[in-house]
């Protein structure tokens, strides 16, 4: 069959200020897309890609007229659900007999009330799981023109009625799948992340393995129970992947697995076969501060990792403890202290709007950012996606908007009882003005300067730098 996957279309001002959005866009590969993309090739099917971040909406509808598929496949998050609505809508109008499908973190969360949901009559069925399997599955029994009843992992329209199968086992085998189909992508240099979070183009996007086992209120997982843990790739299933990208002309790598190193062992094995087959990339990866330390982190250096995350979330204890993170502060002082002492740059992301939480404990946080003095501190805003604890749990903790377009890390979808909007808005202003302000950080960026790189990804963070005080409110919608 001939297939169409899609990303709806959208605009960085969507979803950061207008006067930040250079320092802070990013353009992931869409990598459970290209998965899918890829199970499909492998069924023999064709497969074309549209992305909405490189394309408007009316030449998405455009390519897809003209290409006049037999199924497409829209993917959709929390914020973008009105736009894949749109999309699906206005692909029906040209294309009256194209089966169209959705999926991603808001159809998997909602299921059967997406086709429930209003105008979204154009969408035939969602995969409410991982579709890998699922969609070459669901192919198989269009082309033979049977129902899709008995198809696990999807929610589908039957004439009048709204019929949901069974959900579908995740994917135990890993190493089973195809590489994602980056071929498909056009040009990778298009795809690159914050200007200050990687080193050389073009990047990839990978993960060596899926799920996690802490239960923080606000992340959203497939498996919400937890029963599958996490689901790794083979070591050599990951090597051949790195070695398959290097030959594809990438120079990074950005790992995007939740917990890299909560396989401690297998995280060394890693770093060090990249080290024993002189692979030469540089990678920027993520890990939990309670699962590292410092042969791990010089590991990591040594086999070209320029950077790691430690997701610090918060500078005062009661509230680590609320969302359910698992660590403390003395471990992430820890974790951040041998990262630097081994020579990787360090990122901290930080949010407000935590329950329970008040704008003084939020001063606090800005506070232990400016301690522990990462290259790169980000201050968002706590959200509820659905699917997570906090979205199912909401009337215990606060309110939440009803406005879509807010559920960005950017917008303050959710509101504590203890805290306002304003509040939350106002902390990421003061903190982003105080930790990128220090004369201290600010003569560290200019040292640290290279390359053309560095000086354009300096300037627009300078650029960001003067709205945040020039601009009152700049987080606030207009």
């Amino acid at each position: 069959m001939k297939c169409v996957l899609v990303i709806p279309a959208w605009r960085p001002e969507d979803i950061f200020s207008s006067k930040t959005a250079g320092s802070q866009i990013n353009y992931w590969q869409p990598l459970g897309t290209l998965y899918v993309a890829a199970c499909l090739q492998r069924a023999g099917h064709e497969v074309k890609f549209l992305n909405g971040a490189f394309m408007s909406h009316d030449e998405i509808i455009a390519e897809v007229k003209g290409y006049s598929p037999e199924f497409v496949g829209i993917y959709s998050t929390t914020f973008g659900w009105p736009r894949a609505k749109r999309t699906a809508r206005d692909i029906k109008d040209v294309l009256k007999e194209t089966f169209i499908c959705v999926g991603g973190p808001y159809p998997i969360a909602m299921q059967e009330r997406c086709l429930e949901d209003e105008d979204a009559e154009a969408i035939d069925a969602v995969v409410t799981g991982e579709g890998e399997l699922t969609v070459p599955e669901m192919l198989q029994m269009l082309q033979s023109d049977r129902s899709l009843r008995g198809v696990k992992g999807v929610v589908f329209r039957e004439k009048d009625r709204i019929i949901k199968n069974p959900p579908r086992p995740l994917i135990e085998d890993l190493d089973s799948i195809p590489f994602p189909a980056r071929e498909l992508l056009g040009d990778p240099n298009k795809y690159i992340p914050p200007p200050a979070t990687y080193r050389r183009k073009p990047v990839a996007t990978m993960i060596t393995s899926r799920g996690c086992k802490r239960r923080c209120i606000f992340c959203f997982q497939i498996d919400p129970e937890r029963k599958s843990g996490i689901r790794y790739r083979s070591v050599d299933n990951v090597l051949a992947e790195i070695e398959t990208l290097l030959r594809q002309g990438y120079k990074e790598i950005k790992f995007l697995d939740d917990t890299f190193a909560a396989d401690y062992n297998r995280a060394m094995e890693i770093a060090e076969e990249i080290k024993r087959r002189r692979l030469k990339f540089t990678w920027f990866v993520s890990a939990c501060v309670d699962q590292v330390d410092k042969p791990l982190l010089q590991a990591f250096k040594d086999a070209g990792c320029w950077a790691i995350l430690f997701g610090a979330e918060s500078g005062v204890q009661k509230n680590l403890n609320t969302i359910k993170k698992g660590i403390t502060l003395e471990q992430t002082r820890r974790a951040v202290k041998a990262a630097k002492e081994v020579g990787l740059k360090v990122s901290t992301p930080f949010i407000f709007g935590i329950p329970g939480e008040t704008f003084e404990e939020g001063l606090k946080t800005i506070e232990f950012a400016l301690e522990l003095d990462p290259d790169i501190a980000n201050f968002h805003a706590i959200t509820p996606f659905p699917g997570t604890y906090l979205y199912n749990n909401l009337e215990k903790y606060g309110t939440i908007s009803e406005d879509l377009s807010d559920f960005t890390y950017q917008g303050a979808a959710f509101i504590p009882y203890t805290m306002t909007r304003d509040e939350i808005l106002k902390l990421r202003q003061i903190a982003f003005r105080k930790f990128y302000s220090r004369p201290r950080y600010l003569l560290r960026r200019l040292l640290n300067i290279r390359n053309i790189h560095d000086i354009k990804a300096a300037l627009k963070g300078f650029k960001s730098l003067f709205w945040l005080w020039a601009k009152k409110d700049i987080f606030k919608k207009a």
